[in-house]
């Protein structure tokens, strides 16, 4: 009884709150996690999985995967498709929130405004997409054909280069208010007072910026960009109701290959080893985060 009195001390009352949301991440969260690492160790598959055969194969599931020309391509793709969705929502975002940080009578509105598509589900977002990038009723082709700039429609969505570039544009969509709320966040919490005694010290706006906006913002920016890696390494419901990993496995992602894997070709160990792959490097990435957060907090 003593030691149960010591733990419902006041000191302690907050263990008691974090308790349940800890069961919670234990069952619904640890206990997948270990369960599918345990699954891509074993030989799963729609053959043996009523039977209960679950032969362990230790690395092979993996060495697989490496010659496996499809993971190799579904890897790269979901490489370069973050990169390329970090670098245009980051800028984009960036120049939108160096712009409504500006004091003029519409800017709270119109940026309350833009954050609209960050707010819409990502499936309805990735339907709209798929009817702006349609082949025959597309408006993407409907004004390229207005302007004279096209003869013929473009398909966009079943053609290997304009399919990835379609995604990329409706991540971006996404991701552009995700940066812009996060960066002029950061630029409220610098003081006005330096750029007063800059601009007293006659330092232009250009100087201005490189010496002191992008300093204080370090921080800011390497959590947006770490966040926004994350959040599009993993993506999954934007490629499949758009493109499903086609055409020709050329938008293959980690995730919708781990699926494709899983519950296409019941394949269970080697979805689940694809899926790990992509854990890992999520965790890696993961960790920087937490690394940068934390040096931010010590340097305060």
């Amino acid at each position: 009884m003593g030691k149960i009195k010591k733990i419902f001390r006041y000191d302690n009352v907050g263990i008691l709150f974090v308790l349940p949301a800890f069961v919670y991440m234990l069952i619904f969260v640890g206990y997948p996690i270990i369960r599918n690492v345990i699954l891509s160790f074993q030989d799963v598959t729609a053959a043996n999985l009523v039977r209960g055969d679950k032969t362990f194969i230790l690395f092979d599931n993996y060495r697989e995967l490496f010659a496996d020309s499809v993971f190799v391509t579904s890897l790269f793709n979901t490489l370069r498709y973050t990169v390329l969705c970090l670098v245009f929502q980051f800028v984009i975002g960036f120049l939108l929130a160096l712009f409504f940080n500006q004091r003029f009578s519409f800017a709270r509105p119109v940026r309350g405004i833009l954050l609209v598509p960050w707010m819409i589900p990502v499936t309805v977002t990735a339907l709209m997409f798929r009817l702006l990038f349609a082949t025959d009723i597309g408006v993407i082709n409907y004004i390229l054909r207005s302007l004279h700039l096209i003869g013929e429609n473009i398909e966009w969505l079943t053609t290997p280069g304009t399919a990835m570039f379609a995604l990329i544009c409706a991540n971006v969509w996404i991701g552009i208010p995700f940066n812009m709320i996060l960066i002029s966040t950061g630029l409220t919490t610098i003081p006005k007072e330096l750029y007063e005694s800059a601009s007293i010290d006659g330092a232009n706006k250009i100087e201005t910026f490189f010496h002191i906006t992008l300093p204080l913002l370090k921080p800011t920016i390497e959590s947006v960009l770490i966040l926004g890696f994350i959040y599009t390494f993993k993506v999954y419901d934007l490629v499949y109701v758009m493109t499903s990993g086609g055409p020709v496995n050329s938008t293959h992602m980690l995730s919708t290959y781990s699926y494709k894997l899983s519950f296409e070709m019941f394949k269970y160990s080697k979805g689940s080893a694809v899926a790990n792959v992509l854990l890992v490097i999520l965790l890696i990435v993961g960790v920087f985060y937490i690394k940068a957060t934390t040096k931010g907090e010590e340097e305060e």
